[in-house]
């Protein structure tokens, strides 16, 4: 018999195909209407079709499985610009996406906020919350977040940083769990060049100009 405190392994541990995984819990979500605006022209279109799409949410912890939104949405045809248009879900998910928001949110944060590597953030998505993302998946929205999209330099900033450069760099770095931070700094103006926080789990870069400011000689 379990008493507080004990531990309490997961029943899903060991399972290799997701097919084994525990069938989702099932959550219809309607969006459908009679008429919607025309996202081109604004103009009242008429309701054409219906689909459906499957979207993975955080999983209901009381029943200790998966959750998935099954919505029901409409498709619209406006004869102003004689194209199809469907029932907005952005809210909900992002275009083409499987996954809800809440679930893109929660694995970015593991990653970036916790330091979490993909794979155990994956895990701990299943295990806490049971819902299943590829450690693939959440790197590639961690990278679409905008994690590598600041690793590049601005040319302006380059030339101004080296304008009275003085040739000698003193660089130093420091490190706080998964973060790193690079410091160089002109050795005989005691000026820093460039300040630079690098996360090594995720590859995000950050440039900071740092040329307002003075430090003390330190070397």
């Amino acid at each position: 018999m379990f008493g507080p405190g004990a531990y309490r392994p997961d029943p899903t541990e060991g399972i290799t195909a997701i097919a084994d995984l525990p069938p989702p819990e099932i959550v219809a979500s309607s969006r459908t209407y009679q008429r919607q605006a025309c996202p081109r022209y604004g103009y009242q279109a008429y309701r054409d079709k219906q689909f459906y799409r499957t979207l993975h949410d955080l999983g209901n912890l009381d029943l200790w499985c998966p959750r998935d939104l099954v919505v029901t949405y409409s498709q619209h045809y406006c004869t102003k610009c004689r194209k199809y248009f469907n029932a907005d879900l952005s809210d909900l998910a992002p275009p083409g996406g499987q996954y809800t928001h809440r679930v893109i949110d929660l694995a970015v944060r593991l990653v970036v906020e916790d330091g979490l590597p993909y794979r155990p953030a994956s895990w701990h998505l299943w295990r806490g919350h049971r819902v299943f993302v590829p450690f693939a998946t959440i790197q590639n929205w961690v990278e679409a977040g905008g994690g590598k999209a600041q690793a590049r330099m601005d040319a302006d900033f380059l030339d101004g940083a080296l304008a009275d450069f003085s040739g000698y760099v003193a660089a130093d770095e420091l490190y706080d769990g998964p973060f790193c931070i690079l410091s160089a700094v002109d050795n005989r103006h005691y000026k820093p060049v460039v300040l630079v926080e690098y996360i090594p789990i995720t590859g995000s870069v950050r440039w900071r100009d740092c040329r307002s400011h003075t430090f003390p000689p330190c070397w």
